[in-house]
């Protein structure tokens, strides 16, 4: 198992998300921890999308550097979050999700990756 995966796997147990993902910042899938039937190429490349779009809007807005982009759906959200300059974490969670208790959790999720990359 590599270093990423461990710190995807705990931050999946320690908040029972559906899954987490790193993604490089062109949208190369880095190490994910996934349930059966989500694409872990998928994932990457719409990553990288929203990502850069992010990117720009916060700019063009004056807004500052961008640092997460949640997105609220029907069946739960999709939240995404830069890791360094180099890649971004995705996690999925369903409606039940506890936003304060995750967003935590991802925040230190968040800088382990960054010490490891």
């Amino acid at each position: 198992m590599d270093k990423y995966m461990q710190v995807l796997q705990e931050l999946i147990k320690n908040t029972g998300l559906e899954g987490a993902s790193l993604v490089s910042a062109d949208g190369l899938p880095i190490s994910s921890v996934l349930k059966p039937g989500l694409e872990e190429d998928r994932i990457a490349a719409m990553s990288a999308a929203i990502l850069s779009l992010g990117e720009r809007v916060s700019e063009e807005l004056a807004k500052g550097g961008l640092e997460q982009i949640t997105i609220k759906g029907e069946n739960g959200y999709v939240i995404l979050t830069g890791v360094g300059h180099d890649a971004v974490m995705v996690v999925l969670a369903d409606n039940n999700a506890k936003l304060g208790l995750l967003l935590m959790e991802i925040k230190k999720a968040q800088e382990r990756l960054k010490a490891l990359i």
